[in-house]
């Protein structure tokens, strides 16, 4: 796919859908000196699932955090570009104040309280919330998954899948505008992957619930979102529609294909050309 054939997801968007988060030129800075992320811009408009993939190492949770605000929890800061969401720059605003605007960030490993019970974990999810709807989305999560109103003992004893499940569900309490989610197919079954992302797919298109992907497994990815980011080294190499990245032969041989542990950098192949990012 060259710098011309790709499709900018601003003109993918237009006119119908609405940017609800724009990252432009950012880099990353952990500790003052580590050099993370370099000149990193992205879109997500409203509504979309947006898929962010790339191998471990790339940047792709470093984004989230940057875009979620947690990168103070690890030293870590935005030292160029910024950050829009909803029309307001947020980089560099404390992590609550970005989840009261309506950012949830789904986290790596699910990070659910695995001392207190399934119903406990939801009620913490709506802790910025004072209305009096807490109860009917408590039951609007079980429709979701209804496993979860069976297990009534500590979150700990839940499954793999029942704990990603517990934090999809924890993430809707909020409310959220958007919601990011970092490798939720991680240590779960085939079979369970598929059922998580068709839930992820069936909260997107009933509650309008924008979503920005992060994962390793680019195949489960593709079939939900609408379009995909593929990172390296802390740079975006390639963009374009799902289908776009699900066509083009190097993304089918490196991500979902068999390469494993020989796949080579989008950099060595001449095919491949770096789009220049908007600034």
């Amino acid at each position: 796919m060259d710098t011309h054939s790709q499709t900018d997801i601003r003109d993918a968007a237009a006119p119908t859908l609405q940017l609800l988060l724009s990252v432009k030129n950012i880099e990353v800075v952990y500790d003052d000196v580590i050099l993370v992320l370099r000149g990193l811009s992205l879109d997500v408009p409203q509504g979309a699932i947006v898929a962010l993939l790339g191998a471990n190492g790339a940047g792709k949770s470093t984004t989230l955090k940057a875009i979620s605000g947690l990168l103070k929890t690890e030293d870590g800061e935005v030292t160029r570009g910024e950050i829009n969401f909803n029309g307001e720059r947020i980089d560099g605003i404390d992590p609550y104040k970005i989840v009261r605007r309506g950012i949830f960030q789904v986290m790596e490993g699910r990070r659910i309280i695995s001392d207190m019970t399934s119903l406990e974990n939801l009620r913490l999810g709506a802790f910025t919330r004072n209305d009096n709807q807490i109860g009917a989305d408590i039951e609007m999560v079980y429709n979701y998954f209804p496993r979860l109103k069976e297990r009534t003992g500590l979150a700990g004893y839940l499954s793999g899948g029942e704990q990603q499940m517990l934090a999809i569900g924890r993430a809707l309490m909020a409310r959220p505008k958007m919601i990011l989610m970092d490798e939720p197919s991680m240590g779960l079954s085939p079979l369970l992957v598929k059922e998580v992302f068709s839930i992820i797919k069936q909260i997107n298109r009933d509650l309008g619930v924008t979503i920005l992907l992060v994962e390793q497994n680019a195949r489960a990815a593709l079939s939900v979102a609408s379009h995909g980011y593929i990172m390296e080294q802390g740079k975006v190499v390639l963009d374009g529609t799902a289908d776009e990245l699900r066509d083009n032969e190097d993304v089918k041989e490196f991500y979902l294909g068999g390469a494993g542990d020989q796949r080579k950098s989008f950099k060595n192949l001449k095919s491949f050309k770096r789009r220049k990012r908007w600034l």
